[in-house]
């Protein structure tokens, strides 16, 4: 079949890479001019490790990782309160590392090696399915029919709008935006260990990275209107953090500075249906769990390659789409469930939940606690499907 991917993020490249191996004809087109950079740092490990195995991409992932050994949280002079190791969360330090978001995306992308037509610079116009295939306007006005087109384009996706509504039918804000900047020759350095300050309303975290590169993230309550555009971006991070201690003043000089910037919502996708005759989402199109959920990335390739093998399964799309639903479904109701009860970690309400928080993380080292705290879903494991090594005749 001829399949239009729409998005290069983290689920595009991955589902691509798959349906290639299927012997589909595949495009994957991508709004910005090249592909991105920046964003955040995020854990990788559970089934998202898993596919990463199978498409042979670990020990790059591993070369461009990090396996921080400790997270500890500081007080507003700089004061330790808390400390415990990642691995207390992460269940093992062999299958799990942290990798900024786009150098995901990066190695994803390489494993097509040229085999996967890349279209930059435009996106989705109109979507005109017929039943017998999608006709396909782009926004540089030129036409192609594909028999399915497939949503890979995140939380704000083109896809979603055009084939299934608008945004506010789907998404839900939970009351937070999360934002994150890197700058180089930052004099503070503390190697493989996360650091993070919290007092109410916010989070900030300062990471380490190798190259004499630190990167900043910020998770902030904001109950008005999220900006669009980075000036007014900004605007809010200095009023949201305005008088904060730590090092924060010392972040938000640099911010303005930062090359790679990047700013968002804290919302989550939900959806009664992740797709509608020959149109269908994956990742955060379809069912984003949030930044608060911490596998968002993990969960995109896990749903792209589920996708894959069952159209790889079958010369029906209807019963590929619905198998890929039933099974991942559930899981993802379950994460998105734990992350709403996730802010409090992220950006404490109110000095009790900041008195939680830290008692809570001064608790991270021993047994079970991290299960109590974050949820057991936090640790759900997905049963991945055997890839077909013969596929049906398309």
């Amino acid at each position: 079949m001829k399949v239009l991917i729409v998005g290069a993020g983290i689920a595009g490249p991955t589902l691509a890479f798959w349906l290639h191996k299927a012997g589909h004809e595949v495009a994957l087109i991508e709004h910005a001019p090249e592909l991105r950079t920046g964003g955040y740092l995020i854990d990788f490990w559970g089934a998202g490790f898993d596919v990463a195995e199978r498409m042979g991409i670990v020990p790059e992932l591993r070369a461009r990782g990090y396996v921080f050994t400790e997270a500890r949280a500081v007080d507003r002079n700089g004061r330790k309160i808390a400390s415990f190791d990642p691995s207390a969360v992460m269940e093992s330090n062999e299958r799990y590392v942290s990798i900024p978001r786009t150098d995901l995306a990066s190695v994803i992308y390489d494993t097509l090696d040229g085999q996967v037509e890349l279209i930059l610079a435009d996106t989705v116009r109109e979507l005109d399915d017929d039943g017998a295939r999608v006709r396909v306007t782009f926004e540089s006005r030129s036409t192609r029919d594909f028999d399915l087109v497939i949503g890979a384009d995140g939380l704000h996706s083109r896809v979603r709008k055009l084939a299934f509504g608008p945004d506010e039918q789907y998404e839900k804000y939970l009351g937070m935006v999360v934002a994150a900047f890197d700058a180089e020759g930052y004099p503070i350095r503390d190697e493989l260990i996360a650091m993070m300050y919290a007092d109410v309303g916010f989070q900030a975290i300062r990471l380490s990275f190798r190259g004499d590169a630190t990167l900043f993230l910020f998770s902030l309550r904001h109950d008005g209107e999220v900006p669009t555009e980075r000036a007014g971006q900004e605007a809010l991070l200095r009023a949201k953090l305005a008088g904060k201690g730590w090092e924060v003043p010392d972040m938000l000089d640099l911010m303005t500075r930062a090359k790679n910037f990047y700013f968002d919502s804290v919302s989550q996708i939900q959806m009664p249906s992740w797709s509608s005759g020959r149109i269908a989402l994956v990742g955060d199109s379809g069912a984003c769990p949030s930044f608060l959920a911490g596998q968002g990335s993990a969960l995109a390739m896990v749903e792209a390659y589920v996708l894959a093998a069952e159209l790889a399964r079958t010369d029906d799309h209807r019963q590929a789409f619905a198998r890929y639903e039933e099974r991942l479904a559930p899981l993802i109701c379950s994460k998105q469930q734990a992350a709403q009860g996730l802010g409090l970690a992220f950006a404490p309400k109110n000095s009790f939940q900041l008195f939680v928080r830290n008692a809570v993380m001064k608790m991270m080292g021993l047994p079970k606690v991290a299960d109590i705290a974050l949820g057991r879903s936090f640790h759900d494991r997905v049963e991945l499907p055997p890839f077909p090594e013969q596929t049906p005749a398309h």
